[in-house]
């Protein structure tokens, strides 16, 4: 009965042949009608032949067609045509979960996100009077919109064909035996009634008991029910009892092991009664309730022992029947408030000459499922990601992932995303090459979503981006919306329908929801680095401390008032990254320590790479820029707010400039060094101010802008002010403020980001980074024009400065200082680029050079972390942290 490709069934045109199993080949087709790929079932001619059941068949597939939901393959038509009856389905993108299963149990989250969307989907079809009858894993596919199930009632016509066959004329089982043609379902799903061929005992609690034994599968990777042959499989269903789920995976919350055994229920009234119940349960579970207690196990076995097995006469049938009534009236009363798990607190110190590293991005991450820790660490000279058991003592480094920082789990557990080397990458956690998704140059933070789409925030500042888990073109998530400056530090919603982050930096970032349904963005409350407890509970961190929310992932709102719930967690008070991470299951990690600035010296270094400290204590810099004459360094220090601060290098003295406002950074020196231009929030949004030099007189706004503004270099006679402004539309542009009217000109604008323009010292070239190619490279453009633009790096660049002798351009790759030489007297020409030293100085890719250059343009001045400062040997573990959240912090919701 194949077809070949171009056949047409009605308006269906053939493409290929996908799939053939029992019930007849499956087809990939196109709808000319309405012009929509679809899938094309063709049943088989033992059914297609007898008159009566294609006539039931028909009645069937109108009433299937009805199961309108969202989990459910839609059932588009039927038809016959030479003889050929078919059906026309939802042509379905993804693996069975059969397939999946092949490659080990699934993380408690997806397991309990499948359980939900498969009981909602058996709930709609029960109502509609239509029972499955052959619930297995290869009746399941996963999409990235969630499950889908397929051949809903199908089986029934199967049933009427030998619905009574004796047990012992059952066929010989395969590894994944169906008895076609004899028994409905696939047999280790089957419910007892199904095995016993008691057709008029089989409804929606037959599906119930399947649905049990593939919850069950999901969660350890094994089948419920299992045996050598296929008597002992048999008997393995009318009287064994798996073994509980939680003495296979031990992080399994007791909750989910009641409610797979009572679907396993050999009786059919001790199993959940209706697949709403059996929904409810599985959602409540997945909210953070899943701490209830197991039932006694004589409750079961006295039950089913009254049904199976005939009682002994006397007083000890007499005292097993007393037994029994008693069991059953206690099962009618609610079950009694379970006690909650009792919150442990324990603690992990790294091997000696270990330490925890990276600490501006997060170093430490939780599996969904609680069971695996990664975090960033230094062994010797190497900076590495380690995995280690939860229940275990020993971490593994993991391959691949040297000089890696920032890692997140998948939602299955199976993989390790981080970045390194300006890459975002994903590893398994069994071993394997890393492999690369998108280029980031200077991340902050990542979430990777059920739906297979990781967000990230590739630089600086800047929107969110969306990259796909197998690789492919990263595509914007988020908008910068006027005012913005950077979304960072992202977290999806459970479902994929939502991402939690933080907008802004520093000590000025609030926690914002967008949804992608609506696009709708709420700012929800002053902090940064969120989390979703599925306790019903919004985490963020705020100036070193955690803080907890109710809030409602459907509505998108906090329905409470935050409440401290934990003090003293790490946070980098550079970009306000925080060490700590949760699991699905109630635990939590976090590195102790509060609100830290990052340490750091000042020192020369010259071409050749030799150290010479300056003579200022450690302290949080950023941005050094050294006056014209040498003599003194305007720099940023960050000590809760950001203000500008003046080295005197002779004698070694350090007054403050800026006072009024909290944030007034990113220095750039007059010509004459008589003034100091810089960005300031002193009246609102970012824009540019100056200031004298010797401390007379305060700051003097120079641009008005509704947008944010970051000041870079001026021209030669001091006229022009090359600046950046971050547009919600192009991104960064470069400007150009002309000083003698205070009005400013647009010189470069584009969909890709264009910053950090640096006047050359003849003024007539201007250097500056693009990242149009996908990632930052620094470039050179007449000024102020026209002519094109000249390729400055070749292999990634960032933070351009000239040589004040405008013989050489100087820029970052990486860890690396380069420098290309410069002619300009016959047009202009750049040699290539040459490796002058390498070193772990601060950097800002992209955006802000984070070094200077000496006038002579021999030494180069740059920030050294402060090594005695930027390391962690503990963290801190909570087991059953969501206990405690719920008694702090209610919900309001029960519990």
């Amino acid at each position: 009965m194949a077809l070949t490709p171009g056949t047409r069934l009605g308006p269906h045109e053939i493409l290929s042949l996908i799939g053939a199993g029992g019930m007849g080949e499956v087809y990939k087709a196109r709808d000319t009608r309405l012009d929509r790929i679809v899938a094309i079932k063709i049943l088989p001619a033992h059914l297609a032949d007898r008159p009566e059941l294609c006539e039931r068949f028909e009645r069937e597939a109108r009433t299937i067609a009805n199961l309108n939901h969202p989990h459910i393959c839609v059932l588009h038509d039927i038809g016959r045509q030479d003889g050929i009856d078919f059906l026309v389905m939802e042509y379905l993108e993804g693996e069975t979960l059969a397939m999946r299963l092949m490659k080990g149990p699934l993380p408690l989250q997806q397991v309990l996100q499948y359980a939900i969307e498969i009981a909602d989907a058996l709930d709609k079809a029960h109502r509609n009077g239509v029972t499955h009858r052959d619930l297995k894993p290869g009746n399941i596919i996963l999409t990235k919109s969630g499950t889908k199930l397929l051949d809903f009632g199908l089986a029934k016509l199967k049933q009427e064909v030998t619905p009574l066959t004796p047990l012992s004329q059952l066929p010989t089982l395969g590894a994944n035996p169906t008895i076609e043609g004899t028994l409905l379902g696939t047999l280790q799903y089957m419910a007892p009634e199904q095995v016993e061929g008691k057709i008029d005992e089989i409804d929606g609690r037959t599906d119930i008991f399947a649905f049990g034994a593939l919850v069950y599968e999901m969660a350890t990777g094994k089948k419920a029910f299992a045996g050598k042959s296929q008597a002992s499989l048999i008997g393995a269903i009318m009287n064994s009892e798996p073994p509980p789920i939680s003495s296979l995976q031990p992080m399994t919350p007791p909750a989910l092991d009641r409610m797979v055994r009572r679907c396993l229920a050999k009786e059919r009234d001790e199993r959940w009664q209706s697949a709403f119940d059996l929904w409810q349960e599985a959602k409540w579970i997945a909210e953070g309730g899943s701490q209830i207690a197991p039932l006694p196990a004589a409750h079961a076995t006295g039950i089913r022992a009254l049904g199976r097995r005939p009682l002994v006469l006397g007083l000890g049938a007499l005292l097993v029947g007393a037994a029994i009534t008693g069991i059953g009236v206690w099962t009618l009363r609610p079950l009694p408030p379970p006690p909650p798990r009792p919150v442990t607190r324990t603690m992990i110190t790294l091997p000696p000459g270990d330490r925890l590293i990276a600490l501006n991005q997060p170093a430490v991450a939780l599996s969904p499922d609680g069971t695996q820790l990664a975090y960033v660490a230094s062994r010797g000279n190497t900076q590495q990601i380690y995995l280690r058991a939860m229940d275990g003592q020993e971490a593994r480094p993991v391959s691949g992932t040297e000089g890696a920082n920032s890692p997140f789990f998948s939602p299955d557990g199976q993989w390790l995303g981080f970045f390194a080397s300006g890459k975002l990458k994903k590893v398994s956690v069994n071993g394997g090459a890393a492999l690369t998704l998108a280029d980031a140059a200077n991340p902050r933070g990542a979430s990777w979503s059920s739906q297979g789409i990781i967000a990230y925030t590739p630089s600086l500042n800047g929107p969110l981006q969306q990259a796909p888990e197998t690789g492919g073109a990263s595509k914007p998530l988020t908008r910068l919306a006027k005012g913005d400056t950077a979304h960072r530090w992202p977290e999806y919603l459970p479902g994929g329908t939502a991402v939690l982050f933080a907008n802004g930096s520093f000590n000025n970032s609030s926690v914002v929801v967008q949804s992608f349904g609506t696009g709708e963005i709420r700012n929800l409350v002053p902090g940064t680095s969120p989390h979703y407890a599925p306790s019903g509970h919004l985490i963020y961190a705020q100036g070193g401390n955690l803080m907890a929310a109710p809030f409602d992932p459907q509505r998108l709102e906090m329905t409470g008032s935050a409440v401290p719930v934990l003090e003293g967690v790490l946070q980098s008070a550079a970009n306000a990254s925080t060490q700590y991470s949760i699991s699905t299951t109630g635990s939590l990690v976090y590195v102790p320590g509060g609100a830290q600035a990052e340490q750091r010296r000042l020192v020369w270094v010259s071409h050749s790479g030799t150290e010479q400290p300056l003579a200022a204590p450690a302290r949080a810099y950023w941005y050094p820029r050294v006056s014209p004459d040498g003599q003194r360094v305007a720099v940023v220090v960050d000590d809760q707010e950001r203000q500008i601060w003046l080295h005197d290098l002779s004698r070694g003295t350090m007054p403050r400039l800026t006072f009024e406002g909290n944030f007034n950074s990113i220095p750039a020196w007059t010509p004459d060094g008589k003034r100091v231009a810089f960005a300031s929030t002193k009246e609102g949004q970012q824009n540019l101010f100056w200031q004298m030099a010797d401390g007379s007189g305060g700051p003097e706004r120079l641009t008005t802008s509704e947008y944010t503004q970051y000041p870079y270099s001026w021209s030669a006679d001091g006229q022009l002010l090359a600046f950046a402004e971050v547009n919600p539309t192009t991104g960064y542009d470069i400007w150009v403020l002309q000083l003698s009217d205070r009005k400013a000109q647009p010189f470069l604008r584009a969909p890709s980001d264009q910053a950090v323009p640096r006047f050359s010292p003849d003024g007539r070239w201007l250097a500056y980074v693009s990242n149009e190619s996908g990632r930052y490279e620094v470039y050179v453009q007449p000024y102020p024009g026209p002519g094109g633009k000249y390729l400055i790096s070749t292999e990634g660049g960032t933070e351009p400065v000239w040589n004040p002798n405008g013989r050489e351009l100087f820029y970052r790759s990486g860890d690396k200082m380069m420098a290309v030489d410069i002619a300009t007297q016959r047009g202009f020409t750049a040699g290539n680029a040459r490796l002058l030293f390498a070193g772990q100085y601060m950097t800002t890719v992209g955006t802000i050079p984070n070094y200077d250059v000496s006038p002579d343009g021999r030494r180069f001045l740059m920030l050294k972390p402060n090594e005695q400062a930027q390391f962690a040997t503990q963290i801190n573990v909570v087991l059953n942290w969501f206990e405690e959240l719920k008694r702090r912090v209610p919900t309001g919701k029960s519990q």
